[in-house]
């Protein structure tokens, strides 16, 4: 064999390599192949190895997974005339490969850009109050919206989320004093209440005591107690106290008036055979002075 021949064996061998190389082509499992002839779409490549005719066939890769794209901070101002600086993501993925390539050029530019634009449309319906509380309403309106412009683009929006939202300075110290102005009104409502129930508490409790007048005198024996404990020198009693003497007196005397009455001697009466003690002496009234009576006038 002379060198001719050998040089064309190899140039044989390098062509074969090279149309090998050129017709092979590798479709990742989370990918989807779009192949073209002569410049019209064909078909789908699912995963797997693919061969395709070189130089005519051209087949381009389309990744199916979920794509985070962060949505820029976008000056806004709401419906109540505050201006905001809102930034959000957006989550979207590929549901139909060829759409994803033949309808839009770059899809992720275009999905981008649509997505600024209704984030601002969107929280610019809003007031400030709104924007801050209804978050997952706006988030889902954002996303029905871009969801509905996406789909003739072969692009399914799964979510979208407010992700950072900037207030002045100004608004941020009123929200400041609007916050503390309520919970100070939310603590006095509180302590109102709780005087309401503990008066009411403190009126069955008074009915109680009426009823019952030896309930009081255990309740300032037990207010000395508490005194005590803190080994004072001075013993201060209550003003109700005497009252409560007062009553208790009465009631003993009652109790005696009962026992006379059921044929019972009292406790402080004198027993049978004991001498009965004398009278007190009587003691006649002053006389009234002279002087003091206003002469009678003939």
């Amino acid at each position: 064999m002379d060198f001719t021949a050998v040089v064309v064996w190899l140039l044989a061998a390098v062509l074969l390599l090279l149309l090998a190389r050129a017709s092979i082509r590798i479709v990742r499992q989370y990918e989807q192949g779009v192949l073209f002839r002569l410049g019209r779409v064909i078909g789908v490549r699912m995963p797997g190895l693919r061969f395709i005719v070189p130089v005519i066939d051209r087949i381009q890769l389309v990744s199916l997974r979920i794509v985070t794209m962060p949505i820029q901070s976008q000056g806004i101002i709401t419906q109540d005339n505050v201006s905001v600086d809102i930034s959000a993501v957006a989550y979207y993925r590929v549901i139909d490969a060829v759409k994803s390539v033949v309808a839009i050029e770059n899809v992720a530019a275009a999905i981008n850009q649509i997505a600024q634009t209704t984030l601002r449309k969107v929280v610019g319906r809003h007031s400030l109050d709104q924007t801050l509380s209804e978050t997952e309403h706006i988030n889902s309106d954002i996303r029905e919206i871009l969801d509905a412009l996406t789909l003739e683009w072969g692009v399914e929006v799964t979510l979208v989320e407010l992700k950072d939202i900037q207030l002045p300075d100004s608004m941020k110290r009123a929200m400041a004093r609007q916050a503390e102005a309520e919970r100070e009104k939310r603590a006095k409502i509180i302590a109102a209440e709780g005087e309401s129930i503990a008066a009411v508490a403190l009126g069955e409790a008074s009915d109680m005591m009426m009823a019952h007048p030896l309930a009081l005198q255990l309740r300032n024996l037990q207010s000395l107690v508490e005194i005590a404990v803190d080994k004072n020198s001075t013993v201060v009693f209550p003003a109700p106290l005497m009252s409560t003497i007062g009553e208790l007196s009465a009631f003993l005397a009652r109790e005696n008036q009962a026992a006379e009455a059921a044929g019972h001697p009292r406790p402080d009466a004198p027993a049978a055979g004991a001498p009965t003690p004398a009278p007190a002496p009587a003691v006649a009234p002053a006389a009234a002075s002279t002087r003091d009576t206003p002469p009678k006038v003939a």
